[in-house]
Formats: structure tokens, C-alpha cells, sequence
């Protein structure tokens, strides 16, 4: 499976370093995801068509409107923004119902912590699914979870006015949230063991709802401190990012892999971002533009197909590295750092026919490396995935190959959805010998991502002989716990505020009794050695990074970044 991000109309693909910005504008016709993600003063992603419809600006001054007619327009426009990027109208009537019960109490509701309004949040989620295709019962589930965590609705609410179906996705949802808090450590064996135990007992559905809560997250960790940022995202690399892959979510799975990279090891993403900003990417946008000028042009192709689009894209921060770490390639030998997506919509039965007209009128521009090029759709993968692979040279003067993938709007719906979680949640699979057989394979598909992400997150946990020896030291008056009052005294004497001992009590606090006891801080004890194997880690991968990507170095922008980024971690 290619680790790669596309680029949507309006939007990034991939999260840039702090303080660093980059654009590729793209070409397409369709609307998937338009304005899905801009950037805010710390250039991390925050989701534009979550806002308030009544936020949006015009070129005219906006007539004013009374608190009922806002809430109609907001409820007009969401439903509308939402059922644009769903391919089914199937339950549009619950999407409505939903909406209508949901946006009143999601406006009422104070702010989240990372400062969004509950409203935002929500409809990020939904729009997350409606773009993974999932049905109305699904993103109603996502919409219902906000307004239930910040009680303005109980479950037994959901159930008698929206249905049983929403209401049991939703407890599944809250039932895998607390799962992994309740792991100590993400060890491999532990990850493997919640991963398998995910897939096999919840609905695919509720995962799929939990994987895009988590990248919502993942896309806002700013606000929290370094230590809470680190330790969600190991786990979204080492739970969610595999899962994502499992069930086929694989935009999901990209991005939760690229974001937790982001985070773990902020140095290294540093030194990857800057190699691949020096290559010529605003080239995309040219090549974009060429290519589609080209294709629509062909008289044949214009036979076949009813629309033409072509997205453009950056390969993935996180394959990168392991390309260039994990495989020992050469700077030079990872030449699928750009890359464009043909996307046909064809008439009739001409699907694989248009396909090939496509490749030929692309041999007829560029010139093709035959060694690089794979037909997926004469003989398609076993996940069922088909698309035509080529590498193409389009300059010969030393610019990276350009990876070209032409597929129909349904190839690229299937590889977008995954083929076993499809079956499961379209509703379409009855029998259960067959969702016994697809489970297994889900398993497997877990189990293979992990492996992948392995190298660069296990760590070697150390003994911890001498805990109770911290432990007694911290717990001054000797009775078994470290209070708040013991706690605020120590990170005074340290220089912190007093305010940062109550929040980390609130943190470590498993069990709410406003202390801790030894096996709570124990677990703490091993999370800081997981945070302090991590900054070692990225301490190794920046320094074999820089002898192998000294090119980037050149242009000064590696200091100029990494003076910010240090300014950054300091505060957070």
C-alpha cells in the first residue's frame, strides 16, 4: 500500500512544521472536502466548514437575522454541506432529525478546553465521516457524542428520540474510548491484544466513529502540555493508526500516522518537512493543470467518460522516513515524493477501457519508467483494490519521478473505504461465516501496520528498583500518598505555578481520590521513561537524518525553523 497524502481543493493534506506553511492547489472538479482544512497563527490544521454557517463572510454585508432564523439557516446549510459529500440519501430524515435536536444544545454549550465550540467539534467529526461515506445512523452518532459528553442530552434520550441503532453506535463509541486509558503502558504485545479485541468484538461502524473522534484530536493537541501531547499521540500511532489501516479508513490512517510522527519526534519531522519543501512542489499545481488541460482534450477519453479531475499530492512525512531509515534508501532513491490522481467518471461499462485511454494520452506527455509502473486493475490486489501505478519523468532535469495513479470515482471510493470494512458497514453482509472470514483479515491488516510503525516507537522499559524511593520522598508526612498539598510543594520549589500540580494531579489521578497512590505514580514513573526513550529516539533519527538529507540544510532553513520550534516546545 503506497504511504501517501492527497491534497483536496482548498486544503493541506499533511500537518507542516510549526510555523512553516505548505499549500498545493489542485485542479479537481469535485468537491470532496473543499476548504476542509486552513491553517490558524501556529499553522496547525483547524476545520473551516465547521464553523457556523452564519460565520462565513460574502462580498456583501449580511442581512441581520433573528436567533430563530440563525438557527434555520445553520440547520440549512449543515444538512446541506453534510449530504454534498455522502453518495447514499439513504436516512437523510434522521441526518435531519438529528441536526434539528442537536444544533440548540451544541450552541448553548460552554467552550471545549482545546477552545473550540462544541458546535465546531461536532460537525468536524460529521464531516469527517460523511467524507469516509458513512451513513446517516454514523454521523448522527458523531454529531450526538458532543452533545452527550457535555450533558445536554442522556443516552436514554438518544435512544427514545433518535433510535436504538444510533444509540447503540454511540455507546460503543464511549466504550472504546475508555479502553486504552485503562492500559498502563503501550507495549507491542498490550497494542496487539486491545487491537485484536477491537476488531473482534465492536461494530465496525462505532470504530470507524472512534478513529475519527481520535484524528479530530489529534488535528488540536496544541492546547495540552508536551507530555500529555506525546503520550496520545504513542497511542494513536501504536492503537488507532493501525486500526484505521485495518478497516480501511486509509486517509484516516496516513494523517494519524503523519500527526503522531508530528508530536513523538517533533526534530526529526523538522529535518523531513525542510528535504521536502527544497524540492520544487509548487511544480504540482503546473503539472495539475497540464495534465488535465490534456486529458479532457483527447477526443476518445472524452468518449468514455462524463468527468475528469486530477488531484496532486506530497508523499507522506512518516513513509519518508522509513524509506529513507528503516530501508536505507538513498535521498535520492525515494522518487514518489510528488505524485497526481486521475480520477474518471465513466460512462456505461467503460471503466476499464477509459482507464487504459487515460495511461495512453499520460505516455503520450511524459516518459514512462516501465519498471515503476503497475496495473492493479487486470489483476487487482486481494483486498479487492484496483488502480493503474505509473512513474513518469517530467522534465529530465533531475526533478523527482512523478507517480501517476488513474482510477474511476468508484475504484477510488473502494480504495479510500477499504474492502472488508465496506462490506460491513453499507450493511451489506448477512452471513456469518463470511463476517468471521473478514474480521480475521481485518486482524491481520492490523497486525501488518503495526509491524510497519514498530522501529521507530518500541521502547525498552527499565526496572524501577528504586521507585519507592521517589515515592517516599515525595510523600513527606509518610502515609502511603502523595497529596495535592505534597504535589503544589514540589512544583513550587521547582519554579512551576501552583495551578500546574492541580492539573497533573487531575492527570495521574486514576481513581478520583484527589491523591496518589504508589502504583498510579508507578504508572507515571513509566510513562516518563516511554517520553525520555522518545526524545532520545528523535535526538538519533534528526542526527542520521541530517547526515543523509544535508542538501536541505543549505538554504538556512533547518536554524530558522528550528530556532521556532524550540521556542514552541519550551512553552508547551
Amino acid at each position: 500500500m503506497s504511504m501517501e497524502v492527497y491534497t483536496q481543493p482548498g486544503s493541506v493534506a499533511i500537518i507542516v512544521s510549526p510555523k512553516t506553511k505548505t499549500k498545493t492547489k489542485t485542479t479537481t472538479t469535485t468537491p470532496i472536502r473543499r476548504n476542509f482544512m486552513r491553517y490558524n497563527h501556529h499553522h496547525h490544521p483547524v476545520q473551516t466548514p465547521c464553523r457556523s454557517v452564519l460565520g462565513r463572510t460574502s462580498a456583501t454585508t449580511p442581512i441581520p437575522i433573528a436567533d430563530g432564523g440563525k438557527l434555520v439557516v445553520e440547520l440549512v446549510g449543515t444538512f446541506n454541506e453534510l449530504t454534498e459529500r455522502m453518495k447514499s440519501n439513504n436516512h437523510d430524515l434522521l441526518l435531519f432529525k438529528t441536526l434539528k435536536l442537536c444544533l440548540p444544545i451544541l450552541q448553548s454549550l460552554p467552550l471545549a478546553p482545546d477552545g473550540r465550540s462544541p458546535l465546531s467539534r461536532a460537525l468536524s467529526v460529521a464531516l469527517l465521516l460523511a467524507d469516509l461515506q458513512m451513513d446517516a445512523q454514523v454521523i448522527s452518532a458523531g454529531i450526538l457524542r458532543e452533545v452527550v459528553e457535555g450533558c445536554g442530552m442522556s443516552m436514554s434520550q438518544v435512544k427514545d428520540r433518535i433510535g436504538i441503532t444510533t444509540a447503540h453506535l454511540l455507546h460503543e463509541s464511549f466504550r472504546l474510548n475508555t479502553l486504552a486509558s485503562k492500559l498502563e503502558t503501550f507495549d507491542d504485545e498490550t497494542a496487539s491484544a486491545l487491537r485484536k479485541f477491537c476488531l473482534t468484538y465492536y461494530d465496525v461502524r462505532a470504530l470507524i466513529l472512534h478513529l475519527a473522534v481520535k484524528l479530530d484530536m489529534m488535528r488540536h493537541l496544541e492546547y495540552l502540555p508536551r507530555y500529555q501531547q506525546q503520550m496520545l499521540s504513542l497511542e494513536v500511532l501504536k492503537i488507532h493508526a493501525p486500526l484505521a489501516h485495518a478497516v480501511g479508513t486509509n486517509s484516516l490512517s496516513l494523517e494519524l500516522e503523519d500527526l503522531s510522527f508530528q508530536y513523538l519526534f517533533p526534530y526529526s519531522y523538522l529535518y523531513l518537512n525542510t528535504w521536502l519543501r527544497s524540492h520544487d512542489t509548487g511544480i504540482i499545481h503546473e503539472l495539475e493543470e497540464q495534465l488535465l488541460h490534456l486529458l479532457r482534450s483527447d477526443a476518445i477519453l472524452a468518449e468514455l467518460v462524463d468527468e475528469i479531475s486530477v488531484e496532486g499530492r506530497f508523499k507522506s512525512h512518516y513513509s519518508t522516513m522509513k524509506k529513507l531509515l528503516r530501508d536505507g534508501r538513498k535521498p535520492e532513491e525515494v522518487n514518489d515524493i510528488l505524485g497526481l490522481r486521475v480520477i474518471l467518471k465513466p460512462r456505461c461499462d467503460s471503466s476499464e477501457k477509459a482507464c487504459y485511454r487515460a495511461r495512453a494520452v499520460i505516455q503520450s506527455l511524459w516518459k514512462e519508467v516501465p519498471s515503476r509502473s503497475k496495473d492493479y486493475i487486470s489483476r487487482p490486489k486481494a483486498n479487492g483494490y484496483k488502480s493503474l501505478h505509473m512513474a513518469v519523468d517530467v522534465s529530465g532535469s533531475g526533478r523527482p519521478l512523478v507517480e501517476i495513479q488513474i482510477r474511476t470515482a468508484e475504484m477510488n471510493l473502494l480504495a479510500s473505504d477499504g474492502a472488508a470494512s465496506h462490506a460491513f458497514y453499507k450493511g451489506g453482509l448477512t452471513n456469518a461465516e463470511e463476517a468471521k472470514r473478514l474480521k480475521t483479515i481485518m486482524i491481520a491488516a492490523a497486525e501488518y501496520a503495526a509491524l510497519r510503525l514498530k522501529d521507530f516507537t518500541s521502547t525498552n522499559y527499565k526496572g524501577y528498583d528504586s521507585k519507592d524511593r521517589i515515592f517516599r520522598l515525595l510523600d513527606k508526612n509518610g502515609d502511603g500518598k502523595i497529596s495535592i498539598e505534597e504535589l503544589t510543594e514540589v512544583m513550587v520549589e521547582l519554579g512551576a505555578q501552583g495551578d500546574d500540580a492541580r492539573e497533573m494531579m487531575q492527570l495521574l489521578d486514576a481513581n478520583s481520590d484527589g491523591s496518589l497512590s504508589s502504583d498510579e505514580f508507578d504508572i507515571f514513573q513509566k510513562q516518563v521513561e516511554v517520553m525520555r526513550g522518545l526524545e532520545d529516539r528523535d535526538d538519533e533519527y534528526k542526527s542520521l537524518l541530517n547526515e543523509k538529507l544535508q542538501g536541505a540544510d543549505g538554504s538556512g532553513l533547518i536554524q530558522v525553523y528550528r530556532k521556532e520550534l524550540e521556542d514552541r516546545l519550551s512553552v508547551s
